[in-house]
């Protein structure tokens, strides 16, 4: 655990607190910083990333808010809970909840074990859902919940991602669900939906960059950032009568 205690005045998320799920790399390192630069109190879970993790805290020194980095293994409930409880008690609340922890297995279904199947659900589905139920304990009126989803629970081109569009497709109905559950108390509960974003789990000079440009209108990958920006807009004020909703940050994908 890695905790870093800072003031932030005037900033978007000043008084807030969030919790960013697999917020070590990538695009949940993007939101973290999103978040931390506007001065929400952020802390992030991690399942192996000990030094990313470490490195975004000390990155982050310049920006208002606290920091706190949890290792918690999203197939483990427990862990998360705990994560969820421990967010809480630190900051003292729970505003903003962002289910961003994520795998992209890949393949031909003949060759999909059950085990990945059991990992990939849990993390994607299980985990989502015993994250948003425990943090639903501490929110309060204003409290947003933001799930991370696939481009390709909208539209799947190619073959080789059955598995992994069925457990980001779960998250549409989840979100509708979820949303109807406790709009009356003030919560929204949102999707944004990435396209191609350039991470290390799909970089740039990739095998599959040329094939995945030619599905898009804007030709290009989208930057970590990008997808951040979206998740501050759903977590914001501006965007307090939107729930029950996915927003695709894909360059077109799926026009």
């Amino acid at each position: 655990m890695n905790l870093l205690v800072q003031n932030g005045e005037g900033m978007k998320f000043q008084g807030k607190a969030a919790l960013v799920t697999g917020g070590a790399r990538g695009i949940g390192a993007a939101i973290v910083r999103h978040l931390a630069s506007e001065g929400a109190d952020v802390a992030f879970t991690y399942a192996t990333s000990d030094q990313s993790a470490e490195a975004l805290i000390d990155a982050l020194t310049v920006h208002g808010g606290r920091l706190l980095g949890l290792k918690a293994d999203s197939r483990d409930p427990t862990a998360i809970r705990d994560a969820v409880d421990q967010t809480a008690e630190t900051f003292g609340r729970l505003d903003i909840l962002v289910n961003n922890a994520g795998v992209f297995p890949a393949g031909p279904i003949e060759d999909v074990s059950l085990q990945e199947i059991d990992d990939t659900l849990a993390i994607h589905a299980r985990a989502v859902f015993i994250t948003s139920q425990a943090a639903l304990s501490h929110m309060r009126a204003g409290g947003r919940i933001i799930s991370i989803g696939s481009c390709f629970a909208q539209r799947v081109p190619y073959g080789g991602v059955t598995l992994y569009a069925m457990s980001k497709s779960a998250l549409i109905g989840f979100t509708k669900g979820l949303a109807r559950e406790v709009g009356e108390r003030g919560i929204t509960v949102n999707i944004v939906d990435p396209g191609s974003t350039e991470t290390d789990m799909n970089p740039i000079d990739g095998p599959a960059v040329a094939a995945e440009l030619e599905l898009m209108a804007v030709k290009r990958y989208a930057q970590p950032a990008e997808i951040a920006a979206a998740v501050g807009f759903l977590a914001g004020e501006e965007s307090r009568f939107i729930t029950g909703s996915s927003l695709a940050i894909d360059g077109g994908f799926a026009a």
